[in-house]
Order: C-alpha cells, then structure tokens, then sequence
C-alpha cells in the first residue's frame, strides 16, 4: 500500500507532466486558431484639456474619391457632412404584420467628415442575420470599427439586424474603399433607386403642427427630425450638428390618415427613463435601448420605437418624448 505521502509526492510530480501532455495536445488546435483580432483606433479624449477639432467645410467636389470607390453619389449636408444613401429595397421585411418600406426602416447611411488632422467615417448598416458575420469579419479586415449591433424592428420576417460602424483615417478613399469591399459581402444593391413622386398621403400639416417641426418627404416616408442643442464630440473631435446625435419620427403610410412609424430618441443617460415612460403613454412599442457610439461626450443613449395608428393622433402623443430631451427642430 502507498502512503497518504507518497501519493501526494506522486501527484505534484505527475502535474508538470500532464501540463506538458495537455499543452502539446492542444498545440494542433492553437496553431489552427484564427489570429487575434487587430485593435481597431479609436480616438480618446486628450489630457491637455485643449478644446475639440472643428469639422472642415467641404463640397461635393471634395469627395470624388470616395463616390467612386463606393459606387455611387452622395449629397452634402450642412457643408460639412458628405453623406450617401444605400436603402435594402432588396429585401422584403414584414413587422408586426405591415410591409417595411425600404425608406421607414430599411436604410444604410453612412456619412464622411473631414478634420485639419484627418476624417471621420460614421453610418448605419442594414444586414439580413445570414450576412451579419461575414460582413462582421469584413469590418475587421478592413480596420472599421463596430460600435452597436443592434434592432430597429419587432417580430420582423426575415431577421435584420442593423450595425453601427466608426472608422478614423489619413485618407477617406480608404476608409470608402473598406467600406465598400465590406458591403459587398452583403447583397445591398449596388445600383441606387430612383426617388418616388414627393407627395404622401399623409395630414402632413397635422403632423408638423403636433410635433412643432417641418418634416420633409424622403422615397415615400415622411420624416421629422431633432438634433441634440450640445456639441458632441468623438474624442477629440466635435461632431457635425446632428450627426450620430438625432432624434427621428418617419411615418408610413397606411392609408385612411393612419401611420407606421418607425424612430429613435437620442438621449442622455438623465433623459431616459422620462422618454421610455412618454413613449407608452403615447402607445408606442419599445424595441432597443442602446448606444451607437463608443467615445462620445456626453454620452448619448438611443431608444428605437414602432407604433401604428392615426398619424397626426400619434404625433400629438409623441411630442412629451420630444420634450423630455434637450433637442431641437432639424433645418
């Protein structure tokens, strides 16, 4: 019989072995592993406390490279914000029994700005669940950032999902170009869409008058925007007005007066529970609480809705959201 000693001396003397087993048994599979994933730039906040990069004014002229390695034009806003346009009309998306139109829910935005030490890329992408991975890897092969994945609808058919990307870079054509080679492990069509008739059969005066805005009609949609009164920046940059920082009402028509609206607040963190509660009180269905960024000050939350029902009624119950935020009218 071997003592209590002796076997304790037999197991401390056999775990280096076993180590040794265990590790060279799993160096096939370590060496078959992907590499570590590259750490994507993000820009932190300075600690010399010097005030943020303002935005560079630019024209379309300024962005050439960019439409060209994206394959399509864009169109300027504010003189600051080169933005471009890449709606899913591919994909067929019902939620909560209403066909999605491309316009309300459906749309890849992505937006350059130009800083004196470099450009900003920043957008939101619409990807059916069976591209979400590859599109993912994409992002990362090609240096671009993912700040959310995340719902804008309920219950839709077939699953999208929608993912915020941020990209910082010397040369915007190359951040066009990563941005393009990723959509194209998509299928986002390649060809833009012809603008529909802008006229909608909507109270478009009604809906003004309730939410104290001009709203505007955008490929069958009519949409109403706010933007945050504070200057956001993104380390040290401060943003354009509005980009990354809106809050949005689009309205669907459904015929006979009444509405789909599809939209999300932009919030601080203070600001939040006001909004959620304002947001049922007006009927609508809460679908994501989550941030689109990652560095941004001050921090900003979003929260996406869905509701269905007579749509200047709607907009009357929806202003309280917009009054418990520090926004104001877009234009």
């Amino acid at each position: 019989m071997i003592s209590a000693h002796r076997q304790q001396d037999a197991a401390q003397e056999g775990t280096p072995r076993r180590r040794l087993l265990t590790a060279a048994a799993l160096a096939p599979v370590l060496a078959a592993a992907p590499a570590p994933a590259r750490a994507l730039s993000v820009r932190e906040p300075e600690a010399s406390g010097a005030a943020p990069a303002s935005p560079v004014q630019t024209s379309l002229a300024d962005w050439s490279g960019v439409a060209q390695a994206l394959g399509r034009e864009g169109d300027m806003k504010q003189n600051m914000m080169y933005h471009t346009a890449f709606p899913r009309y591919d994909l067929r998306v019902v939620s909560r029994g209403t066909v999605v139109q491309p316009g309300l829910a459906l749309g890849t935005n992505v937006s350059f700005v130009r800083y004196p030490d470099g450009s900003l890329m920043m957008g939101d992408i619409v990807v059916s669940e069976s591209e979400l991975q590859g599109f993912s890897d994409a992002l990362h092969a090609n240096e671009i950032s993912q700040t959310a994945i995340h719902k804008h609808l309920l219950s839709q058919s077939p699953d999208i999902w929608w993912i915020h990307i941020h990209a910082h870079g010397d040369d915007p054509d190359t951040l066009a170009r990563g941005l393009r080679a990723s959509l194209d492990r998509t299928n986002t069509p390649s060809e833009p869409t012809t603008p529909q008739q802008q006229s909608i059969d909507l109270d478009t005066a009604g809906i003004d008058a309730a939410l104290g805005t001009k709203g505007t009609v955008d490929h069958g949609i009519y949409r109403s925007i706010f933007i945050r009164r504070e200057t956001i920046t993104d380390g040290t940059w401060a943003l354009p007005p509005g980009l990354g920082s809106t809050s949005a009402f689009n309205f669907q028509p459904l015929g006979g007066g009444r509405a789909a609206i599809s939209g999300d607040c932009a919030m601080v963190a203070g600001e939040v529970q006001n909004v959620l509660g304002a947001l049922r009180q007006a009927g609508a269905q809460l679908v994501e609480l989550h941030n689109h960024g990652l560095t941004d000050e001050p921090r900003l939350f979003f929260t996406h809705y869905w509701a269905e029902g007579d749509a200047v009624t709607l907009a009357h119950a929806l202003r309280p959201a917009v009054a418990a935020t520090n926004v104001v009218a877009a234009g």
